[in-house]
């Protein structure tokens, strides 16, 4: 690796630790309903909304009530986009006069934003106006990336109280998570990236002439090209805040109306871990002993920095055929300057692992680089990020109560080798406790194998477009298996990101794909949200001699293992499959 590729990746991770703690304890005093400083400002619109929606925010929940009001929540806001994407051409606002899509891709849209997947099936500026893009796509990257914080919090507290049959209030929880972090937080990312050129606005989209004709097969030569606008910042900012990743444009972050720059990417890229990494000193503060995140935030960094690493080597070693095709001129097996292939110039290699890396551990299906031009190591990284279970930061609130649960795993593998009940935080962690947090890591993974399995047997392999078939796969063998894999494995995991290369856009997939968003976000949720409740529940126990340190190395070790022989045992083999081969036919004479 470079020089500047290590300057490049310290700089960002220093930024994210020096952002944890005072974002963090902001955090913690917004889910502890503390001042914050912006409730002068914003406090008559958090008491308006109370309100008008007849919530008494001094009325709390017990975990079935809070279960319940996340689910009827986010399955009107799933209807509400569903309806309006299909009603988009009677609506106003779409200036190129886009018609409403079809039912598959109206319902895998509607499920994918409102469980913050936000994988795309679609083009978006070829497929959706203006108000689809922000009435229906941008309120569900608020809210969607809000419930997932909310979850995390009403979790906490089950860890903190004791005796008690309440978790919170999900609506409370719901509208200061919105007003006080994500909606101020975006406001500035939107600014700042629209001084970098960042587009805002909601012209019609621009004919120009070309420079040269490009020349078309069997007709005249092209001489304009259509370019896109709309309100592009705004949709940005949230997008990467709330760990969403749907973008304005086809090619998302890759495009220079969306990512302009090198400062822009890095804001972009900072702004996709931050709430998440911040989150971990926000549970420190919340359970009363703030080196409990930094011992939860360390296990993170433990798995992410190698995988990192571990992309940037594999695409600065760049692909041995080009040597033999003339493509290098160096006398070498190694592409000069490493695999540049699906690559901005303007980013380059080390920002664009960096990207990679970052996106699919946290539950953000953005894209700066085609990850289906990465080698196949390269590609396997971030696959296997998201088959982790998005624990490694992951989602706004779901990656971090996502890695709790591995963490209970943990303990309760320790209290195994010593011979007592496990404890967490001084809770005691028992049967019901092991059951729903196995629920919370098998669930993803069932829908990614299983999924695969049904999609390669044959219904995934071609659709039909009137009387003629097409293939669903570009390309054949073990990289066509890889694409098929990433796919479920972003749907499974509310990712969102793709390799390209498959056609996802019709009924099956659309279908298939939208189930397992759907599955992975609430039946981990409601399991998540009854272990809050059983904890709340409990007494305090307090640590003895046989008690697992969870703030110190050993538990990290612990935790960090955990997810690593889970995640390995569950998808080396069908990686095997997929790049390993691929990458054994690369390499191979």
């Amino acid at each position: 690796m470079t020089a500047n590729s290590w300057i490049q990746l310290a700089l960002f991770l220093g930024a994210l630790v020096a952002l944890a703690k005072p974002l963090g304890s902001y955090m913690a005093r917004i889910l502890e309903g503390k001042p914050c400083g912006l409730d002068r400002v914003l406090g008559w619109c958090e008491r308006g909304i109370y309100r008008l929606a007849g919530v008494d925010p001094q009325q709390e929940m017990g975990w079935r009530t809070y279960a319940f009001a996340v689910m009827a929540f986010n399955l009107l806001g799933i209807a509400a986009v569903y309806l309006l994407l299909r009603l988009q051409g009677a609506l106003p606002l779409n200036p190129q006069g886009l018609p409403g899509t079809t039912p598959d891709l109206a319902f895998n849209t509607a499920v994918s934003f409102g469980t913050n997947t936000n994988w795309q099936s679609y083009g978006g500026e070829a497929t959706l106006g203006y108000l689809a893009q922000m009435l229906g796509l941008t309120v569900q990257n608020f809210v969607s990336a809000a419930t997932g914080i909310a979850v995390l919090a009403a979790l906490i507290r089950g860890l903190v109280r004791r005796s008690a049959t309440t978790i919170g209030n999900f609506w409370v929880d719901l509208v200061r998570s919105t007003l006080y972090i994500l909606l101020p937080l975006s406001v500035i990312l939107a600014v700042a990236l629209a001084s970098q050129g960042v587009i805002q606005n909601f012209d019609a989209y621009q004919s120009v002439d070309l420079v040269e004709p490009i020349p078309v097969d069997g007709g005249e030569p092209t001489t304009t090209q259509t370019i896109a606008m709309g309100p592009v910042a705004s949709q940005l900012a949230i997008k990467q805040l709330g760990t969403n990743g749907g973008g304005f444009f086809n090619v998302n972050s890759a495009h220079p109306f969306e990512n302009p720059t090198p400062l822009a990417n890095f804001l972009e890229v900072l702004a996709i871990l931050v709430i998440p990494v911040a989150l971990c000193y926000t549970f420190g503060v919340m359970v009363g002993d703030v080196r409990q995140g930094w011992a939860v935030l360390a296990a993170m960094f433990v798995i992410f920095i190698p995988l990192t690493v571990g992309v940037m080597l594999a695409e600065q070693a760049g692909v041995p055929q080009y040597a033999g095709m003339g493509a290098d001129d160096v006398a070498s097996a190694t592409q000069a300057g490493g695999n540049m292939e699906g690559k901005e110039v303007r980013f380059g290699i080390a920002n664009s692992a960096i990207w990679a890396s970052a996106t699919t551990a946290a539950s953000n299906g953005s894209v700066n680089a085609m990850h289906d031009s990465f080698t196949p190591l390269g590609g396997l990284i971030p696959m296997w990020l998201m088959q982790l279970g998005e624990v490694i930061f992951g989602g706004v609130g779901s990656g971090l109560y996502g890695m709790l649960m591995f963490a209970i795993v943990a303990v309760f593998i320790a209290g195994l080798m010593v011979g007592r009940t496990p404890e967490y935080l001084g809770k005691k962690i028992e049967a019901f406790e092991m059951k729903m947090a196995s629920l919370v890591i098998l669930i993803p993974s069932m829908f990614v194998l299983v999924g695969t399995a049904i999609a390669v047997v044959g219904p995934g392999l071609e659709y039909t477009v009137g009387d003629e078939v097409k293939g669903n796969l570009n390309n054949p063998g073990a990289h066509g298996f890889s694409e098929v894999l990433y796919a479920l494995s972003s749907a499974g995991n509310n990712n969102g990101s793709a390799f390209a290369g498959l056609t996802a856009n019709e009924p099956f997939y659309n279908t298939l794909l939208g189930v397992a968003m759907f599955a992975s976000r609430y039946w981990l949720i409601i399991p998540t949200l009854a272990i809050a409740g059983s904890l709340a529940r409990k007494k305090y126990s307090p640590p003895g001699a046989g008690t697992l340190p969870t703030h110190q190395t050993l538990f990290v070790v612990m935790l960090v293992s955990t997810v690593l022989l889970v995640g390995a045992l569950t998808f080396v083999p069908a990686l095997a499959l997929g790049p390993v081969v691929e990458h054994l036919q690369m390499v191979s004479p």
